[in-house]
């Protein structure tokens, strides 16, 4: 099984295909639904890189893909210019996640 990329940056496209992942630019929701169809109907295909992007900006979509789906698995990696995540989003994410502030 492979990797593949579905990116919003060309730096980060660029960096994965010097490492040897294949993917795709993509700039609209609609390109980014023709990406993730792709992708979930290649056997060959393991793994989907999402630059978090997506995430952010079209979460309901992504969310379909990721629940819905045994194979293959969503990872969502920063892109270049590093993550849209707060210094204390661990922190943010287990308080949430037991209801205790620590």
């Amino acid at each position: 099984m492979k990797l593949y990329l579905i990116s919003d940056s060309l730096d980060s496209l660029t960096g994965m295909r010097l490492a040897g992942v294949e993917g795709c630019l993509v700039h609209t929701e609609a390109e980014l639904l023709e990406a993730l169809t792709r992708a979930v109907n290649d056997p060959s295909v393991g793994i989907v890189l999402l630059t978090e992007h997506f995430s952010r900006e079209y979460p309901a979509l992504v969310a379909e893909f990721k629940l819905n789906r045994h194979l293959p698995l969503f990872v969502d990696i920063p892109n270049r210019s590093g993550t849209g995540r707060s210094a204390d989003f661990i922190t943010a994410y287990v308080s949430d996640a037991i209801g205790l502030k620590l």
